[in-house]
């Protein structure tokens, strides 16, 4: 299939490109390579990829030297025009949306930024999908958008309408944009809850890396709410495998849907939400533990009152992901977090 993904210099984005290309896909993937993180680390993920980053130009596409069937662009989703322009001439069969202004506490201080590309860029995407149809839309929301709920697992069941940060209604909002369009238009889309990923190559923001850093350095680490968090915590291979699964199975409307008892995971239009975890929550400081004994060195802990935007736990609800794609996280946490140190401890030899 042909296999547009943006986000594709980011994290998950990184790694779906990889493995799509592996299972014979042909993939053009799309980022702004932003500096919200080292611009370098996006930059090597590229270079993973095969693709010559001497010579990118923007809205300038480039084949992979190394991998058959894949190319990069780089673009802003706020750049209507080009987008439109991707679309008309790579005529995409599935569309993977990764691109977004991450973070819950960037949030908070830069909010405009979370409008302009996760609210007006995620439109052009629909209107692009509206103008030249694809199969599906598969788009990344966040357990973010759980906010104040504490009915624990999360189950895409229930209604998410309190939000604790920009960052989360964003995502929110995205889900509301994706059901519109698909009941207007009969665009398929389907929402991705992601729950904590963490791995090779992962987001130097996201606490693993913030903690392994920290530790083999001698530095202390802040722990919030005094470190009585949980996370579900889900190793990217998970992620994208389960992502993989989904390409030729856009969602339907679901005939058993009910006008007066909604539910809010399908409709009466192609539309899905599913939670995308390892539905197996985390201690913070097993978490912790963990990183401990692979680097053979403790943690400094400063304990501090939780954050703004945080919240002390999450918990994915799968089922619905198991039943309908035989989704099945296999990855135990400690395997991930050894995964992550020995990449981690591979790629910075020269500053260590």
């Amino acid at each position: 299939m042909r296999v547009l993904i943006t986000g594709t210099a980011g994290f998950i984005g990184f790694h779906l490109s990889e493995l799509l290309l592996e299972q014979g896909h042909e993939v053009l993937g799309l980022d702004n390579i932003n500096d919200y993180y080292d611009v370098n680390l996006k930059l090597q993920r590229l270079v993973v990829s095969g693709i010559d980053i001497e010579n990118i130009q923007y809205s300038k596409i480039i084949k992979s030297k190394s991998r058959n069937f894949g190319s990069f662009i780089k673009l802003d989703l706020d750049d209507k025009e080009n987008i439109f322009k991707v679309f008309r001439e790579f005529k995409p069969e599935v569309v993977v949306n990764l691109a977004a202004q991450a973070g819950v506490r960037f949030s908070l201080s830069n909010p405009d930024t979370y409008i302009k590309s996760n609210i007006q860029g995620f439109l052009n995407i629909l209107e692009a999908c509206r103008a030249y149809p694809v199969n599906q839309l598969l788009y990344a929301s966040s357990s973010s958008v759980y906010g104040l709920n504490r009915n624990m697992p999360f189950s895409t069941h229930k209604s998410v309408e309190h939000p604790v940060s920009l960052y989360a209604a964003s995502k929110k909002a995205n889900e509301l944009m994706a059901h519109t369009y698909s009941h207007l238009f009969g665009i398929p889309t389907t929402g991705l809850r992601f729950f904590t990923v963490y791995g090779p190559w992962g987001r130097p923001d996201m606490a693993l890396f913030i903690f392994t850093k920290a530790i083999i350095e001698g530095k202390p680490i802040e722990v919030f709410n005094h470190g009585k968090m949980e996370r579900d915590f889900t190793y990217v291979d998970d992620i994208v495998g389960g992502i993989s699964r989904m390409l030729t199975l856009p969602p339907a409307p679901n005939p058993l849907w009910n006008p007066e008892s909604p539910d809010p995971a399908s409709s009466s239009a192609p539309y899905r939400i599913y939670n995308i975890g390892n539905s197996h929550p985390v201690k913070l400081l097993d978490f912790i533990a963990a990183i401990e004994e692979k680097t053979g060195k403790m943690a400094i802990m400063k304990m501090m009152p939780i954050q703004a935007g945080d919240v002390e736990k999450t918990w994915a609800d799968t089922s619905p992901l198991q039943i309908d794609y035989n989704y099945n996280p296999y990855t135990p946490v400690k395997d991930g977090i050894n995964k992550f140190i020995e990449w981690y401890l591979e790629y910075y030899k020269d500053s260590l």
